[in-house]
């Protein structure tokens, strides 16, 4: 397959329209088996091609030809080998950037000059047999959607191509695609515009895959108020400090539906620039000020590059706190539901009430086998057995709606197994602290793995999957699952001695008090440990 990229941006490879088209390239080539296509670009703006002089030479005089002798003789060229040609352009005014306007223009060899009827009205017929060639318009535009506003370009190509005879990708909010802040939501699109390219050269885009392709980047409201506050103005025309556009536009990502009932009061103070703006966090909406006085809830102390890198990706920030690149003073809650607050969230419409594909981790399917032979097998060993082995047996059932994790079934397994011992009468003074035994081990080992089991469970309240990646996250629940293993395994030495009393029996239910507490510390500590982190940057 012959593929002709004519990039009609003034930007030429920065053109970020060219971004969606390079995605869908890499579609088309994956869909390819053994033969690759070959791809030819052209980049109109370094191109020398003049308008047309409306003489019909390339008619009357030398058919076919034009009498400008200018780079346009090679993209009639291209056309005419190219077997599939991609038009790449951002929306200009609700049309065509100029020059590729002119393209169009001069196409004209391409054309008989006699009169050909159509349905739409009058027309010529074609030079050259085009029959089998296929078009893919691809463009971005700067409005939060492209519903409506292709009318132009689309109309244009209906008496081109044909209506029905071509393909559009159009795609609104398109001046995101550069900036680097936001990669998280256009990274997702492109992998969609990807997916597109692959389903184009294999048959055809797919009705769910153009369904991804029609969603808003991010909801109107929201880039309507980035893209006003991109132009670095006031609206009286003044030029705005890039810390205060860069503030605004952070601000513009903030979530409403994280609002808790009182405004937070975030203050932004960028310690190498000597600048501070105040972020207020509202029931419908965000604001930044530049003049205030109330004290704020939460203040960052940071370089501003240092912020500007993390809103980049660049750095991770929980690692750049870590390090204390940056520190934060006051209420240290909205950094750990930062993603909740300022999440790259997709339009609301698109979204909500739709399931999470996975589920998500229950820490209940892990305690609760545990929690049921400690206590029922301590008071009747057969009974308390039997019913530990029927829990152990009913739980995956609920899995359905639930992630599981490998902990889960370990403890399921082993919660199986020590039931079986006591079933075949082996002494519930050895089983018993055995199980706990081994309940402190599987804590422990996890404490040493990427992911620690107490993770693998709280992820849940701070982000879901994507707490996984923030080593602030990972070591407090390294911290904690390492203290709750110590604790189980000096578990079995006072219950030994304890089941050898008249008190056995209420063992399970003696041992519910520690770890009572040491729940309640769990959830003053993965709050404490953070903070703590944080007051050290600040010193």
């Amino acid at each position: 397959m012959n593929i002709l990229v004519i990039n009609g941006s003034p930007k030429g490879e920065r053109s970020n329209t060219l971004r969606l088209t390079n995605a869908f390239l890499e579609g088309v080539r994956n869909s390819q088996k053994g033969c690759l296509p070959t791809i030819e670009r052209l980049h109109i703006a370094q191109m020398d091609i003049n308008p047309c002089l409306g003489c019909f030479s390339c008619w009357k005089t030398t058919p076919g030809q034009c009498c400008i002798h200018d780079d346009m003789r090679t993209v009639l060229e291209k056309l005419l080998w190219a077997d599939l040609t991609i038009w790449s352009f951002p929306l200009y005014y609700f049309s065509l950037p100029g020059k590729l306007k002119t393209v169009i223009d001069r196409q004209l060899p391409l054309l008989l000059p006699f009169m050909e009827s159509h349905a739409e009205g009058g027309g010529h017929p074609a030079r050259y047999d085009m029959n089998g060639k296929k078009t893919v318009l691809i463009s971005t535009c700067g409005f939060y959607t492209a519903k409506s506003n292709y009318d132009s370009v689309t109309a244009q190509f209906d008496r081109i191509c044909g209506k029905g005879n071509y393909t559009t990708l159009f795609c609104g909010e398109g001046e995101l695609f550069r900036v680097p802040e936001l990669s998280n939501r256009t990274d997702e699109y492109l992998t969609v515009v990807q997916q597109a390219g692959q389903e184009y050269a294999s048959g055809g885009i797919e009705a769910e895959t153009n369904a991804k392709l029609q969603e808003l980047l991010f909801p109107r409201d929201v880039f309507e108020r980035m893209a006003d506050a991109s132009w670095g103005i006031t609206q009286t025309g003044e030029k705005e400090d890039a810390s205060l556009t860069f503030t605004k536009q952070m601000a513009a990502l903030y979530n409403p539906e994280a609002y808790r009932g009182t405004d937070i009061i975030l203050d932004m103070d960028y310690t190498d620039i000597r600048k501070r703006y105040r972020i207020i966090l509202g029931k419908a909406e965000s604001r930044v000020v530049e003049q205030f006085r109330e004290k704020p809830t939460t203040v960052i102390h940071t370089p501003f590059s240092v912020w500007q890198s993390i809103a980049a990706g660049e750095i991770e920030g929980s690692a750049a706190l870590m390090k204390h690149l940056y520190s934060v003073e006051g209420d240290f809650d909205l950094m750990l539901k930062w993603d909740e607050y300022f999440g790259q969230h997709k339009n609301a419409d698109i979204t909500k009430d739709k399931p999470t594909p996975n589920g998500k981790t229950d820490m209940r399917y892990v305690l609760i086998p545990w929690i049921v032979f400690w206590i029922a097998a301590n008071i009747n060993a057969f009974w308390g057995s039997m019913i530990s082995i029927f829990v152990c047996c009913l739980l995956p059932l609920l899995f359905y709606k639930n992630k599981k994790t490998v902990y889960d079934v370990i403890s399921g397994a082993l919660v199986s197994i020590f039931s079986i011992l006591l079933l075949i009468n082996l002494p519930a003074v050895i089983v018993t602290p055995l199980s706990y035994f081994a309940f402190g081990i599987m804590w422990s080992l996890s404490a040493c793995l990427k992911i620690p089991l107490s993770a693998e469970y709280s992820m849940n309240e701070y982000g879901g999957e994507s707490a996984l990646q923030n080593p602030m996250f990972i070591k407090t629940n390294r911290i904690l699952t390492a203290a709750w293993g110590i604790l189980y395994l000096i578990t079995p030495v006072w219950t030994y001695f304890i089941m050898r009393t008249g008190a056995g029996s209420y063992i399970g239910i003696i041992n519910s008090i520690l770890p009572a507490i040491m729940g309640i510390f769990t959830v003053w500590f993965q709050k404490w440990y953070p903070r703590k982190i944080a007051r050290e940057s600040h010193k």
